[in-house]
């Protein structure tokens, strides 16, 4: 497997991305009333097909994972359907209103936004799995803040964004921390505006994830802002899709030929920390190189469970935990997972990442 350093990603690639988020977020208007159960006519049960139909496309949002796949092989993988578009949008808010556009066909997140999806009555279905077991979120504070320990969470304006991971790492920090919802005053914003908020002071404190806080650190550490790591994780990365395009059996066998791919490149990412340092977090997300180092020595092995049930039960204490808030209603999230694709993307990686 060459490790030889890329350049960047291709200028058809970055054109591609762009026209992706252009069609992505042309007229996303509308939700589901909230609470409206997620209901569904595809039909889901028939086999995967063998083969990929010719003429079969996706349009993909996964965008560290189209670095990968580039990196690995100094150029994009060859794959039995087109690629359309890879869409930067990563977002679980902006996923679900991509995939009401039929702009977006599978994106990778993590476990809470197909809840949250389920909640405004959109039927979407988790094709692969990946487990994280170490935390990718640490809390940072607002410049001045006294905030030391999530305990002094207490009384505080906390960023919450109830669709996405950070929202979960933040109930169960409190959880954990023995603070009830009463005790805080959580802030409803979308991660893309937890910086500003924490600059401005909107907020006390905001999950970030382990890539953003360095820059945090580095411009607002000298006026008094501070992290608190905690050992909360958020388990799930996956891989999901509308029940519509799965119910579609040409597209449902380009989903189940494209998760080896995305299996594959978190593997090579993980095997090869020097160059995703230069290439992804040096060149393109303005880290320094000693910046970089430090994210990655808090990066997750990727791991591919044959099974899926360690993550069903994750997913329905995130569910129920969502419930006790009052933020879903509660369900058996089974209903959330196509188990179809279960065991593609573990047989696709060597054994030492299955467990």
């Amino acid at each position: 497997m060459p490790s030889a350093p890329v350049s960047g990603l291709d200028r058809r690639l970055f054109l591609s991305s762009m026209l992706g988020v252009a069609a992505a977020t042309a007229g996303l208007s509308g939700c589901a009333g909230s609470g409206a159960a997620a209901t569904s006519s595809a039909d889901l049960s028939a086999p995967l097909a063998a083969k990929v139909p010719p003429g079969t496309s996706l349009r993909i949002a996964s965008y560290q994972n189209a670095q990968q796949l580039q990196f690995r092989l100094g150029k994009l993988p060859e794959l039995p359907f087109t690629v359309s578009h890879w869409l930067n949008i990563g977002a679980g808010p902006d996923v679900i209103n991509a995939f009401r556009a039929h702009s977006l066909d599978v994106a990778t997140n993590a476990g809470i936004p197909p809840i949250q999806a389920h909640y405004q009555g959109y039927d979407a279905r988790i094709v692969a799995i990946g487990l994280t077991r170490r935390p990718n979120y640490l809390f940072a504070t607002r410049p001045g803040s006294g905030i030391r320990t999530v305990r002094d969470f207490k009384g505080g304006r906390l960023a919450f964004s109830q669709g996405q991971a950070q929202g979960v790492v933040l109930l169960r920090a409190l959880k954990e921390a023995g603070l009830g919802y009463d005790d805080v005053k959580l802030v409803p914003l979308t991660s893309n505006q937890f910086l500003t908020a924490l600059q401005s002071g909107q907020v006390d404190v905001a999950p970030l994830a382990n890539s953003q806080a360095p820059a945090y650190l580095r411009q607002y550490g000298a006026k008094g802002a501070h992290t608190i790591p905690t050992d909360v994780v958020d388990l799930l990365n996956l891989l999901w899709a509308p029940a519509s395009v799965l119910a579609d059996r040409a597209k449902a066998a380009a989903v189940a030929a494209y998760i080896p791919q995305w299996a594959r490149g978190q593997v090579w990412q993980w095997e090869h920390p020097d160059v995703w340092n230069r290439e992804f977090y040096v060149k393109t997300q303005n880290l320094t190189l000693a910046q970089a180092e430090a994210v990655t020595g808090l990066a997750n092995k990727p791991l591919f469970p044959p099974s899926w049930d360690e993550a069903i039960r994750w997913e329905q204490e995130t569910a129920d935990l969502l419930a006790e808030g009052g933020f879903v209603k509660k369900f058996e999230v089974g209903s959330l997972f196509d188990r179809r694709f279960e065991s593609i993307a573990a047989k696709a990686v060597p054994a030492e990442y299955r467990r």
